[in-house]
């Protein structure tokens, strides 16, 4: 078989995950990929593995040249070499997964329910912390809204990425062999127990619900850095501060353009103001700077509370820090605050509103295992984002997604504001209450409620499915060592 239909069947799962949604795409397309891997060599097996997922992430992430050449003022031509070279990056872990289950001897069944899951899942995992991670598109994200989503609090997002595998594997098993009814059997159970696992709550409110008002400004991104939008920027978000009366006040990420200790103390006195009117708080983003060469993406509270800081912890290569080495890059981007320092690891929740609130900006909210340190005594999570750096693309949409499985593994509800959309309300459940359209002015009020307690993946993390991977490895390498 060609490389062209296996790119295609990769890029035919980008269906399977947000704005389309249609989680069977996952299950259909990963058969496939476990057809194509099984009973080949593992240099083919590589091959295959990375032109799906040259398919998948060209698909899925493409939108990463929207930020670099419209956004970033790199020239087209490079920025789609850089865009291929980072899709092509990204697919080396796919392929790395296909070389290393077929390293490993195994009969048909073990190979496409429980090899190829785990070595699937063990790349994603590893794609979350190489090179900084850049987990987007792990295939458990596309379960938000599908029964599998209640194996989230339980395993994480990676560990939905095993079951989905695994299912794909049996639906394989079903398609080409016999004893249908048992592997049949087996599918309906899985798919099942994961509903019924939906019904179980897994944390309790705690306290009253707070009223909440996400602020979308709706700012062009070429035009957020210019001088003489400035002003209009800070009238814009005072305007749609001072409207309202809820007790939290979330605006975007960097909705000041400026850094914190530049920008009018008037101005900050007056959004100060209208959160003390209502007896909360509200949360600005602003650029922090602590010294002239150290300075952070952050978010700071005004109002009733003492003041408070986060400092952005998970930065993003090229767009908010530099690799070592790589400072020449600087010269072919036109990126504003593109070096930023990152904040501590460890940082205590929020505590305003008369709520803990775990805050993470932009693609933090990625990284499920950060989020989940920040528990049990967050009761809340709040992300303040600025993705008008991808334009009218696929990334917004994603991102919506992935913040519903984080609020799923935490059992807390996720308030996300957002410069130009998506600005949206999500229950613990990974349910929309309800979002703003993209690209228009706004203000989202709406009633968060906080709640206590810990979900077995906010305990544990990422640890246990890591562990069951590794498991499956290295027990399969021994039994096929025994027996030969």
């Amino acid at each position: 078989m060609g490389y062209v239909p296996i790119f295609l069947a990769g890029a035919a799962t980008v269906l399977a995950f947000a704005p389309v949604g249609m989680y069977p795409f996952a299950v259909a397309t990963f058969a496939v990929l476990v057809h194509l891997w099984m009973a080949a060599p593992p240099w083919r097996c590589f091959w295959r593995g990375f032109w799906f997922g040259a398919g998948l992430f060209g698909g899925g992430v493409s939108w990463v040249y929207v930020s670099l050449s419209e956004f970033g003022g790199m020239p087209a031509p490079l920025a789609v070499v850089a865009t291929v070279l980072f899709c092509a990056l990204l697919a080396l872990f796919t392929g790395a997964a296909g070389w290393l289950q077929a390293r490993i001897p195994a009969g048909a069944t073990v190979r496409a329910c429980l090899l190829i899951p785990a070595a699937w899942t063990l790349a994603e995992w590893l794609r979350s912390w190489v090179l900084s991670g850049f987990p987007w598109l792990s295939a458990g994200y596309a379960a938000a809204g599908w029964p599998l989503q209640g194996y989230a609090p339980l395993v994480g997002v990676f560990g939905v990425s095993f079951v989905t595998l695994t299912l794909a594997g049996l639906a394989w098993r079903i398609a080409l062999f016999d004893r249908k009814v048992i592997f049949a059997a087996h599918f309906v159970a899985l798919v099942t127990a994961g509903q019924a696992l939906r019904g179980i709550e897994w944390t309790a409110p705690a306290g009253e619900p707070v009223s909440v008002a996400l602020l979308q400004g709706n700012i062009e991104q070429e035009m957020k850095f210019r001088p003489e939008r400035y002003q209009p920027i800070l009238d814009t978000y005072a305007r749609l501060a001072e409207e309202t009366d809820a007790k939290l006040i979330v605006l975007p990420e960097t909705a000041v353009p400026r850094f914190y200790d530049a920008v009018d103390p008037a101005y900050l006195a007056r959004l100060e103001a209208a959160a003390r009117r209502n007896g909360g708080d509200l949360l600005l983003g602003v650029p922090y700077r602590a010294s002239r060469s150290e300075y952070y993406n952050s978010v700071i509270t005004l109002g009733t509370a003492p003041r408070q800081l986060y400092h952005k912890v998970h930065l993003v290569p090229f767009g908010e820090f530099v690799p070592p080495g790589f400072a020449w890059t600087l010269r072919l981007i036109e990126i504003p605050l593109s070096d930023f320092s990152r904040g501590a690891p460890e940082q205590a929740p929020l505590a305003v509103a008369g709520q803990r609130i775990a805050m993470n900006i932009c693609y933090e909210d990625a990284f499920g295992d950060d989020i989940a340190r920040r528990l049990p005594e967050a009761t809340l999570l709040v992300n303040v984002s600025n993705v008008a750096w991808f334009g009218d693309s696929l990334a917004p949409e994603q991102h919506l997604q992935i913040a519903r499985l984080r609020a799923i593994e935490t059992g807390r509800m996720h308030l996300t504001a957002a410069n130009t959309g998506i600005t949206a309300v999500i229950d613990r459940d990974g349910r929309v209450v309800d979002r703003l359209p993209q690209f228009v002015e706004g203000r989202l009020d709406a009633s968060a409620r906080g709640y206590s307690g810990n979900t077995p993946y906010a305990r544990l993390r990422d640890w246990p499915i890591v562990i069951l991977c590794l498991f499956v490895l290295a027990t399969a390498t021994l039994v096929a060592r025994r027996r030969s």
